[in-house]
């Protein structure tokens, strides 16, 4: 049976003054940005004595460290409230217009899909959305992509051998894998492969596959502690991300010595890229600024500052490479999924449905 290793959800953090001294972003050199207005060329003049508002799901460190560059750059100070992915989504929904934020930037993508949704973006300046491939940003470029992350299966090559692992991420429903993979279904990270299973699959296959994992999959508290389970061998598999098992791997390997990662391929649902997003509210009262700080998040400058740093995240900029240590992008073979259609209310009913969450 499952096993309910699910702790308290994180709540929203008070709102954070972010320093105008910069650290990872320090390399990314002098002079302004090309700043972009709401619905003018990115040349539009910036009020340089504004203070914005950013809602952030995104590490905390990397969006500290894109805004304490953006300060530094263009002397637009910016407060930072912290907070999950669907928390601060369904947050927005509910301020609606008269939400105090300027720019929402996420870890996955429903998230972004859930406010888009609500009708509370503006379209991105077109300049922003030149900067990043059209893979990486939703049809209807109400926000774009400033970050990506892969699915990955992480096992145990002691437990399992690497031709036993599984074909597809569907063939985990086989009752044969009954207590051998695991996964942390509360967690928007799993909510959002699921977002990519349910509009690659649709909603009957995917309501069998969750059907499966209850009856026959460890549930674990996130990413960390499952990667941490299989590495201590009290889990085979596991679906995680891929940032996981290499931001563990830079330091002490202690979580994943004993770890590998599959990936799936194929354009499988098990090789969904996950895009993490920003946008600019319509309740903002900043546009040009809003606008100019999420231009400057694709910006190459701060595109290869991700790629330097230790998130391990995938850069989405163009003509930028990601961190060398990761398996290119390229490589991945992932579906092809456009980020605007992913539907995290269904992807909540279905996984309730389920006795997931």
């Amino acid at each position: 049976m499952l096993i309910n290793r699910v702790g308290v959800r994180r709540r929203l953090l008070p709102v954070l003054a972010v320093p105008v001294v910069l650290t990872l972003l320090a390399a990314c050199g002098d002079g302004a940005p090309e700043p972009a207005g709401a619905s003018s060329s990115p040349g539009a003049a910036l009020d340089r004595n504004v203070t914005l508002m950013l809602y952030n799901a995104q590490h905390d460190t990397v969006a500290k460290a894109w805004v304490d560059a953006f300060t530094a750059k263009t002397g637009i100070k910016v407060q930072i409230r912290q907070g999950s992915d669907l928390e601060i989504a369904n947050q927005l929904v509910a301020e609606g217009a008269g939400s105090p934020a300027d720019v929402f930037l996420t870890e996955n993508s429903p998230a972004m899909s859930l406010v888009e949704n609500a009708g509370l973006f503006v379209p991105i300046d077109p300049a922003t959305l030149a900067q990043v491939p059209a893979e990486y940003a939703p049809s209807t470029g109400k926000w774009v992509g400033i970050a990506a992350r892969s699915t990955v299966l992480a096992y145990n090559p002691e437990k399992i051998s690497e031709a036993d692992l599984p074909k597809s991420i569907m063939d985990l429903q086989d009752p044969k894998w009954k207590d051998r993979y695991g996964a942390a279904p509360k967690g928007a990270d799993f909510q959002a492969i699921v977002s990519a299973m349910l509009e690659l699959k649709g909603e009957a296959a995917t309501s069998a596959w969750l059907a499966a994992l209850k009856a026959n999959g460890q549930a674990f508290t996130g990413n960390s502690a499952a990667m941490k389970a299989v590495n201590a061998g009290t889990a085979t598999t596991a679906i995680i991300y891929h940032y996981y098992w290499y931001g563990d791997q830079a330091k002490t390997k202690e979580n994943s010595k004993n770890v590998k990662l599959q990936y799936f391929g194929n354009g499988d649902p098990g090789a969904f890229v996950s895009i993490s997003g920003g946008g600019v509210l319509k309740s903002s009262k900043h546009q040009a600024e809003a606008q100019a700080l999420v231009n400057f998040i694709t910006s190459k400058e701060a595109q290869t500052a991700l790629a330097a740093g230790t998130s391990f995240e995938y850069s989405v900029g163009k003509d930028v490479a990601s961190n060398a240590a990761l398996k290119p992008l390229t490589e991945l073979n992932a579906p092809k999924v456009d980020p605007s259609k992913l539907n995290s209310k269904k992807v909540v009913d279905l996984m309730t449905t389920a006795g997931l969450i």
